[in-house]
C-alpha cells in the first residue's frame, strides 16, 4: 500500500539513500532537509526529480520550522504515515575537551530535534490509531567507546526516550521504534563544527592517550577500508520495517556487518534480561 513517508536530514547519508529506496517503490515521499534553496540546493535538486519526492525545508533545530513544515505536509497530503528521524551531527574527541555549549549542539540535533517532530506528528497519528515513527540511532547507543563520549550519549538518550515510550504509544496504535547502524562511512562523519572545543584540553591527557585514540581511529578506517559496509543496508532495513505487520515490528534493529553478528546477540540477550527484570516489578 502507498504510504506517505518523511525523512528528516535526507541531503546525504542514510537519509539520500532511503529517499531513493521508498521512492523507486512507488511511496509518496517527503525528503527534509535545512537550507534547500542555499548550501543544500543541488541535494534538494536530486531529490526533487525523484518521481515520488518533494523536499521541504526543516531545521530540526527550530520549533517554528518543525511546526510550518509539519503543518504544509498535513494540509497537502492529508497525512503522514511513517516518519523517520535521520537528521543527525557527529563530535569527536575526549570528552573532557567538549564545552557545554558544545554538547548542547549535539543534543539539540540529536536528540532535541527527534522531540520536535515526534510532538508535532504524534497527535495526529494517534487520533486515527495509526502510525510508525522510525529513529534512526546507533550501536553506540548501547555501547559506548572513548573518544566519541559526548556523540554516543545522545544516542543512549535517544534509546532511553523510545524504548520507554513504545510502550506509551503501542495501545494508541502508534509503533515507535530503533535502527542501530554500526560503523558506515557516511558525510556524517566528515561535517564540522561540533568536534571537542576547548584548546589543549585533550593533548594534555599525554601521549597513551593520543596512540590510544589513533589505534581506535585506524581500526575504524580499516573497516571502512576493507570491509566497506554498504550504508544501503541501513536503507533497507527502514523499507523491510516499513512492510513488516502492524504490531509485529521489534523495537530495536540492529545493523552492523562488521560486528558479525554479535550485535544482534546483544541485543536478543539485553531483551531477555530486559524481561525477566522488568517481571520482578511486575511489568
Amino acid at each position: 500500500m502507498k504510504k506517505v513517508i518523511v525523512i528528516t536530514g535526507s541531503s546525504t547519508g542514510f537519509g539520500a539513500l532511503m529517499v531513493k529506496t521508498f521512492d523507486n517503490a512507488g511511496h509518496t515521499v517527503i525528503a527534509t532537509m535545512r537550507n534547500v534553496k542555499d548550501k543544500n540546493a543541488e541535494f534538494a535538486a536530486k531529490l526533487n526529480a525523484l518521481p515520488n519526492t518533494e523536499v521541504m525545508d526543516l531545521d530540526v533545530t527550530s520549533d517554528e520550522s518543525v511546526k510550518t513544515a509539519v503543518a504544509g505536509i498535513y494540509e497537502k497530503y492529508g497525512k503522514i504515515d511513517v516518519l523517520i528521524n535521520n537528521a543527525g551531527i557527529y563530535g569527536g574527541g575526549v570528552l573532557e575537551a567538549f564545552s557545554i555549549p558544545q554538547i548542547q549542539k549535539l543534543y539539540e540535533v540529536n536528540v532535541w530535534g527527534v522531540l520536535r517532530v515526534n510532538n508535532e506528528v504524534l497527535p495526529a497519528m494517534r487520533a486515527v490509531k495509526d502510525g510508525l515513527i522510525i529513529t534512526i540511532s546507533s550501536a553506540v547507543g548501547r555501547i559506548s567507546p572513548p573518544f566519541q563520549v559526548a556523540y554516543n550519549s545522545t544516542k543512549f538518550a535517544l534509546e532511553g526516550f523510545i524504548e520507554g515510550s513504545y510502550a506509551e504509544l503501542i495501545g494508541h496504535g502508534v509503533e515507535t521504534v530503533l535502527i542501530e547502524p554500526g560503523a558506515f562511512l557516511t558525510e556524517i562523519m566528515g561535517k564540522p563544527g561540533t568536534n571537542a572545543d576547548r584548546e589543549g584540553v585533550q593533548e594534555s591527557y599525554g601521549e597513551e592517550t593520543a596512540a590510544m585514540s589513533q589505534f581506535i581511529q585506524q581500526g575504524f578506517m580499516k573497516i571502512f577500508a576493507e570491509a566497506a559496509p554498504d550504508p544501503q543496508l541501513v536503507a533497507d532495513a527502514a523499507f523491510t520495517l516499513v512492510n513488516t505487520e502492524k504490531g509485529k515490528r521489534p523495537l530495536r534493529t540492529p545493523v552492523d556487518p562488521s560486528a558479525h553478528g554479535l550485535d544482534i546477540e546483544y541485543n536478543n540477550t539485553t531483551n531477555d534480561l530486559k524481561t525477566r527484570w522488568m517481571s520482578e516489578y511486575g511489568f
